[in-house]
């Protein structure tokens, strides 16, 4: 693999193949690793020999825990509200990618994780995954693209519901909500993905594209919802704060 730190990349000709994270720390990716991310889907975009990619978090127990949260403990408002936009220009690359992006979702996908799996055209989860956003326990306010993206998948309802209550559903509750494409053993995965991508490939490179172009007008919803305040910053600090402090004795 290509690329050092928390985003890298592998070619096998036509396919590429995107890791994120290290193994540790649930795969969180700070604010440089999502301006990483950014910038290798946007040169992939560039590539017009690319017919698929699949996105994978290092490991097997997470996908990814989305933003390194204690970037912001001690941060201003102006820094975790340049985070959270380097988030979202990072995902609006993967979304606007000409070309299918496949989530092979091991283990953990939550908050910008989980946004992270909502962006990919498709999302393949073993049986024991687990998807949510449980960003609210911290204080951290729904973007309207974060909320958008689940709803476009879930429907308003499930949405609010998986937003307010900030839980983890499994890989089958994941499927039967929306959130995934299909739902596998975790031992066929791999296989699973393999046998995916060789279907995709397998059709002319234009009828790909001419479908991603007829779903524009759903990414531009997305790209059109306004960003607002990332958080109320003294409660999101405090609740962080909490949160990493237990993990760290847990750990």
């Amino acid at each position: 693999m290509s690329g050092s730190g928390a985003v890298r990349l592998r070619r096998d000709r036509d396919i590429a193949t995107v890791r994120v994270g290290t193994g540790r720390r649930g795969n969180a990716l700070a604010t440089r690793d999502w301006d990483a991310l950014a910038a290798l889907f946007e040169d992939l975009a560039d590539d017009r020999t690319l017919r698929a990619v699949i996105l994978s978090g290092a490991g097997s127990t997470f996908f990814s825990a989305g933003s390194d949260m204690r970037e912001w403990l001690s941060a201003d408002p102006a820094d975790i509200d340049a985070s959270f936009a380097s988030m979202e220009n990072a995902l609006t690359a993967v979304e606007c990618l000409p070309v299918p992006v496949i989530a092979s979702i091991h283990g953990t996908a939550a908050g910008a994780g989980c946004q992270l799996a909502c962006a990919c055209d498709l999302r393949i989860v073993a049986d024991n995954a687990q998807l949510g956003m449980p960003i609210a326990r911290w204080g951290i306010l729904v973007p309207p693209a974060f909320a958008a993206r689940i709803a476009l998948l879930t429907g308003p309802a499930t949405a609010r519901d998986l937003l307010f209550t900030g839980r983890l559903v499994d890989g089958p509750e994941a499927l039967r909500l929306g959130l995934a494409t299909a739902c596998v053993p975790e031992v066929e995965l791999d296989d699973t993905i393999t046998t995916l991508v060789a279907s995709i490939t397998a059709h002319p490179l234009a009828a790909k594209r001419s479908i991603d172009t007829l779903l524009e007008p759903v990414r531009d919803r997305l790209r059109k919802a306004s960003a607002g305040p990332a958080a109320d910053y003294a409660s999101m600090q405090a609740g962080l704060s909490s949160f990493l402090s237990h993990v760290t004795h847990a750990g």
